[in-house]
């Protein structure tokens, strides 16, 4: 889902009247190396406790984040410190020079991680987001929330590794010149069928391209392009705490 997309959830939720409460995120690195996740809050919702941390391979680490709250997380890989004490990545830079994003985003490509979390224990939406491009699998679980059928509560995930089949055109690759990440069609070419903008600004004129279905083939469940709604856009009830694994 693009920025512009997601953040219509925001105000759909996050001014709703009533008490706020707080959910635990987890976030776990199952990657076989070091992952640093960023993490975005966006407008008119409360600053999270941190914007930027380090998950060594195997580790966790939790975040109390109130309700209502709307925001995105991602993971950045190839990181390192130069030596004037400034830090970098390969995938998923925020541009801060720092571990933590300090309310910058990700650069695309990066695999995007977006909620909208709603006040009174009232329905959530997520998704794992393509439309930026591909860095890192990932998934999101929630735990705890859900009372009912029509609850949702669902895990979604992007558990392949889209670069191992990402076309050379949009492939980024390291010094060494493994693909360390995949750009969207719209931040190589540029061009307004695979952007869906201007006359293509809507979901009968904006259609599948065959880099959007690449990536809808082997992450059926994230957004592939901006208006992959039907299959991409998850929820939950009942106050749900929430698990995001890189690697999955």
């Amino acid at each position: 889902m693009d920025s512009h997309t997601f953040f219509l959830f925001t105000f759909a939720i996050i001014f709703l009247s009533g008490a706020n409460s707080t959910r635990l995120f987890t976030f776990k690195n199952s990657c076989p190396f070091t992952v640093w996740p960023g993490t975005v809050t966006g407008a008119g919702s409360p600053q999270i406790p941190s914007t930027g941390f380090e998950l060594a391979p195997g580790a966790s680490l939790s975040l109390n984040i109130p309700a209502p709250w709307s925001g995105r997380f991602w993971g950045r890989s190839h990181c390192s410190m130069d030596h004037n004490g400034k830090f970098s990545c390969a995938t998923g830079e925020c541009g801060s020079g720092e571990i933590g994003c300090k309310g910058a985003g990700g650069i695309p490509p990066a695999t995007l991680v977006e909620f909208t979390l709603a006040p009174n224990n009232g329905r959530d939406f997520y998704d794992i987001s393509l439309v930026d491009g591909f860095n890192l699998p990932v998934s999101v679980k929630p735990e705890g929330g859900g009372s009912g059928s029509n609850d949702g509560c669902n895990t979604t995930s992007c558990s392949a590794s889209i670069n191992d089949v990402c076309p050379k055109e949009l492939a980024v690759k390291s010094g060494s010149g493994a693909v360390v990440a995949c750009k969207s069609a719209c931040l190589v070419f540029d061009q307004s069928q695979y952007c869906c903008r201007d006359e293509f600004n809507s979901p009968n004129t904006c259609q599948p391209s065959q880099y959007s279905r690449l990536f809808k083939q082997h992450c059926p469940q994230a957004y592939s392009y901006a208006y992959d709604d039907k299959t991409s856009t998850f929820t939950c009830t009942g106050g749900a705490n929430y698990v995001i694994t890189f690697c999955p």
